[in-house]
């Protein structure tokens, strides 16, 4: 039997149930903590500044930092990917967030693994995509997801032969991919599909189906088109500070963008938790925390030797980061700067917990080093504050 899918009606929520929905899922898991902690991985050859690191863009690298927030009791990891001409502005070695997060699953047992997919280039099969999810679903046993980019660079789109597709309809192309492929994920018959993404469906049909409804899904947004279809699609919300990356103006622009968030999801009768991404810099001591920071400003990389392209780009949550009635970091990486000895760096968290974080994905200057003086100093801070459990 052959079942014709019909667009659900825009004013109800999707149907198919969210891993939230069961209570011994991974995801269901992760939302039990006060705060949940990930980890927000380098795949890219990253060079923000010349002060020595042990960073490293390779599988070797990331994966042990990957294992070793799991034994430290984070809850996810995730990173992003970028598809740059030659010249990209983070340096040229760049490995694929789907298939390093994807291959993860095998060497980890508990963290959530996040895969970023441009799920508009090429364009994305939603059988593939489907099929893809439910494999990696199981591999993982419910451990993987989706972070769903529509891509805000034309320089991007241009290199899978396609014209940037404006911002808005991005989302409307990928509410549809999505459509098709959580019918997949749940369906029991064939069904097929025509609407207005190039590709169609017939006869479709996948096995088997996710352990948990379907995998984790999350998107990046600060857009109304975006923050609606989070609303609608996304467990989780990965946000950006409205007022840039210093922690004072982000502290205070932040709370009307979560409230608006959470709004948007509750009139479609979910609920979303959101993520922002910090850098956290932490010493013993106030002097030794910025003697670290300056010694990381020092040899900060200059635009003209790092190869910087100011590619053209659409994207509506950084543009805080151009108002100049906001304070402004200091470029370290991250979306917000948490800068401070242990004490500082925790009041830091907790306060953006009480403005309505549900969630941080760290980002660290020397990943190796400064995670295990995270899980050393600061994550014992975390649970006396009762934000881990």
């Amino acid at each position: 039997m052959t079942a014709l899918l019909q667009p659900h009606d825009e004013k109800d929520p999707v149907a198919i149930k969210a891993p939230s929905e069961f209570p011994n899922s991974p995801l269901s898991q992760a939302f039990r903590q006060p705060l949940m902690l990930g980890v927000f991985l380098n795949l890219q050859d990253i060079r923000h500044s010349s002060y020595p690191t042990s960073n490293s863009w390779t599988y070797d690298y990331n994966v042990e930092i990957v294992k070793r927030a799991e034994a430290l009791g984070f809850d996810l990891a995730f990173s992003r990917t970028q598809w740059l001409p030659k010249g990209g502005y983070d340096g040229e070695a760049s490995l694929d967030s789907f298939i390093a997060l994807a291959a993860m699953a095998g060497v980890t047992s508990r963290i959530l693994l996040i895969s970023t997919i441009h799920v508009l280039y090429g364009p994305w099969h939603p059988l593939h995509l489907a099929k893809f999810g439910a494999t990696l679903d199981h591999i993982s046993k419910g451990r993987w997801g989706i972070n769903i980019v529509t891509g805000h660079r034309a320089v991007e789109h241009e290199m899978f032969g396609w014209q940037r597709i404006e911002h808005d309809q991005r989302y409307v192309l990928a509410a549809e991919l999505f459509d098709v492929v959580e019918r997949l994920w749940s369906e029991e018959e064939n069904f097929s599909f025509k609407g207005i993404s190039s590709w169609t469906v017939n006869n479709a049909f996948i096995t088997p189906k996710p352990l948990f409804g379907r995998p984790v899904l999350v998107n990046a947004t600060g857009s109304e088109a975006g923050i609606h279809f989070a609303a609608r699609y996304s467990d989780i919300i990965f946000i950006t500070s409205p007022g840039g990356a210093h922690i004072e103006s982000a502290l205070e622009t932040l709370p009307e963008h979560i409230k608006r968030i959470k709004q948007a999801a509750k009139n479609v009768g979910r609920d979303i938790r959101t993520l922002i991404n910090p850098i956290v810099i932490s010493r013993d001591t106030e002097r030794e925390t910025q003697d670290y920071v300056d010694a990381i400003v020092a040899h900060r990389v200059p635009p003209e030797v790092k190869g910087f392209h100011s590619y053209d780009s659409d994207a509506h949550a950084w543009r805080g980061r151009q108002d100049t009635n906001h304070k402004q970091g200091l470029n370290l990486g991250g979306n917000i700067e948490i800068i401070g000895t242990p004490e500082q760096v925790v009041e830091q968290l907790v306060a953006l917990k009480a403005i309505g974080i549900d969630g941080v994905q760290l980002n660290f200057y020397d990943f190796a080093k400064d995670l295990d003086y995270f899980g050393e100093k600061i994550l014992p801070l975390l649970k006396q504050a009762g934000l881990r459990v």
